[in-house]
């Protein structure tokens, strides 16, 4: 089977969690509300589910090539490339003024979610495209914006981010990439850069390479990084493209998932240096470079709630058709198709709850935001900005590791046909394991959560939300009926473990660091569950008033349902990690490194 757009589910979040209405009210969104989301929304999927999703399984056998330095993506990609820009899907989130449609992230993180459930492979191109946008549009000089950016938000051109290198994985500080100051204000950039998606390829004409480097003299460390333009091809005064610029592709690598995504080794000036053009600053390259970072962060976690969709809707698909054995309540007589098998159906539900947990927990996220860009108060951007980037690490984080278990269930359910690549099972959890590394692996998520998010203001922040969730669990209190109460009662034991993870993070991160850091994926993941278990409390709360009043029921109930299972089988989780976390600091470093 290919994919169908959950809109339904996707409409909800947008409507009742994230609060569309709201975010329509901040300057420059007036027209973003309800009916243009809905229209959007039915736009994308018909081009995700009619172009794109038929060529995720086409790009896993046929995965792009490499030969004398030209990459030749997945037959059809290219065609449906032409189709995703021209029908301005790149362009979505960003300005008008380049071209974009202004549109709200609450309404574009769902099509980014359609896009990367219908392939993902395909959807990492103009990921990294945005994430090369955000960037100009904050650091970049008027010169290069005006170069740039129209071509960029069209999807004329496409964008890479440069980080990493042969001796340098996460720690950007072993850098070596050189820059040298030109005469003319530009740099000549020499230096080789290793999984670079999208490095090269044939879909666009021109690709914007955003590349860290020292330029000569720079401070050792994160301090000496800047960060520079170096196009493909060199842009003439009148926009055209001139000479192929000094960069290109020497190799790109095998993997063990996204192979129709090229992810290329790319080397910078081996004919006398790349022409780079530097982005704001000397020296402050890290810091646009997080600009960049940050959008993809968000947006990785998106993909980890596409590949657990699609996985969850073949999953279905699967149990629906597949016979075997029957019921074990002798509620039919003969063999019948296994959903209706209880562990079946609790690993569908464990798939479906996960998902919808985490898919309102990024549209929360998104409305967050919106409202920390364009909101007219500065203290509620303030309070968005602070909300928002503490969900990036729980989005990024929670949802790839979800990712993972849920891909895991898709084969499972499918039994030893799961086994088998012709069913397709596989690909899913292939494709899903990358998404808990790349971007700043879970453990590089953590620590930001830890140090940035949690221990640099003592915990306030986070024990700020906790006083929020608080309030939900009052309003599902006092709602009295048997769903609400039971959902309240998971969420008031995980809320309460992770306010004793918060002090407990709190007290060590300077004092007793180890201890601390032993803990801070379990705390991510801690954190995570309980913010998307929270938005699917919420979710109930609607569900329950709009079934009262008659609005469609099936739908209503399946919600109430979910929410249900979600707070009874993953919530209730978050006790034994908070015990794992604060009691069990010491065992996890008391190995001697000799002994393993």
């Amino acid at each position: 089977m290919s994919y169908t757009a959950p809109l339904k589910d996707m409409l909800f979040n947008i409507e009742h969690i994230a609060r569309i209405d709201q975010v329509a009210a901040l300057p420059g969104f007036e027209d973003a509300g309800l009916e243009t989301a809905q229209a959007v929304l039915e736009e994308c999927a018909k081009l995700n589910e009619g172009v794109v999703a038929p060529l995720n399984w086409e790009g896993d056998k046929n995965p792009s090539s490499f030969k004398e330095g030209k990459v030749t993506t997945t037959p059809g990609f290219k065609d449906a490339y032409k189709q995703f820009a021209e029908g301005g899907w790149q362009g979505l989130q960003h300005p008008a003024s380049f071209g974009g449609q202004g549109l709200p992230k609450t309404i574009g993180a769902a099509c980014i979610e359609m896009l990367n459930s219908a392939n993902m492979s395909f959807a990492l191109c103009p990921l990294l495209t945005d994430g090369a946008i955000e960037a100009l549009l904050t650091a970049g000089s008027d010169d290069l914006k005006s170069i740039y950016l129209e071509k960029l938000v069209s999807g004329e051109w496409t964008g890479t981010m440069n980080l990493t290198e042969p001796q340098a994985g996460s720690d950007l500080a072993a850098v070596r990439s050189r820059a040298e100051p030109q005469p003319d204000g530009t740099y000549k950039v020499f230096g080789t850069k290793i999984f670079i998606t999208y490095g090269e390829h044939d879909m666009a004409e021109n690709i914007v390479h955003l590349v860290l480097a020292r330029v000569t003299g720079a401070p050792e460390g994160v301090k000496g990084i800047s960060l520079f333009v170096v196009p493909k091809f060199m842009v003439t005064a009148d926009g055209s493209l001139g000479d192929r610029n000094d960069v290109h592709c020497v190799s790109i690598e095998h993997k063990m998932g996204i192979k129709a995504s090229p992810t290329a080794v790319l080397q910078y000036g081996d004919n006398g240096g790349a022409v780079g053009y530097i982005v704001g600053e000397e020296n402050r390259g890290l810091e646009y470079m997080f600009i960049m970072m940050n959008a993809a962060r968000y947006a990785v976690g998106v993909q980890g709630i596409a590949v657990a969709e699609r996985a969850y809707q073949k999953a279905v698909g699967y149990a629906k058709d597949r016979v075997q054995s029957r019921p074990v309540d002798g509620s039919m007589s003969a063999a019948a198709p296994i959903i209706h098998h209880p562990d079946v159906k609790r690993m569908l539900m464990t798939m479906r709850a996960s998902v919808e947990g985490c898919r309102a927990m990024a549209s929360v996220a998104a409305a967050a935001y919106d409202a920390a860009h364009h909101h007219t108060d500065a203290d509620v951007r303030k309070q968005n900005a602070a909300f928002y980037e503490f969900l990036v690490p729980l989005v990024k984080g929670y949802s790839t590791e979800m990712s993972l278990e849920m891909t895991s269930l898709g084969v499972q359910v499918h039994g030893g046909m799961g086994f088998i690549e012709e069913t397709g099972a596989a690909q899913h959890y292939r494709d899903a394991k990358i998404l808990t590394i790349y971007e700043g692996t879970t453990a590089i998520q953590a620590n930001d959560l830890v140090g940035r998010k949690t221990a640099r203001d003592g915990g306030a922040g986070a024990k700020a939300i906790a006083a929020q969730i608080e309030k939900t669990e009052a309003e599902l209190t006092k709602r009295g009926s048997a769903q609400s109460l039971a959902v309240a009662k998971r969420l008031t034991a995980a809320r309460l473990a992770f306010v004793d993870v918060v002090e407990f993070i709190a007290a060590n991160t300077r004092s007793n660091p180890n201890a601390a850091f032993a803990g801070s994926v379990p705390y991510l993941l801690l954190a995570g569950n309980l913010m998307a278990g929270w938005q699917l409390a919420r979710s109930l709360l609607v569900a329950e008033d709009q079934l009262a009043a008659g609005v469609d029921a099936a739908f209503m109930q399946s919600k109430i349902t979910t929410a249900r299972f979600y707070a009874d089988h993953i919530l209730s989780r978050a006790p034994g990690v908070r015990d794992a976390i604060v009691e069990g600091a010491e065992s996890v470093t008391a190995l001697a490194a000799e002994a393993f």
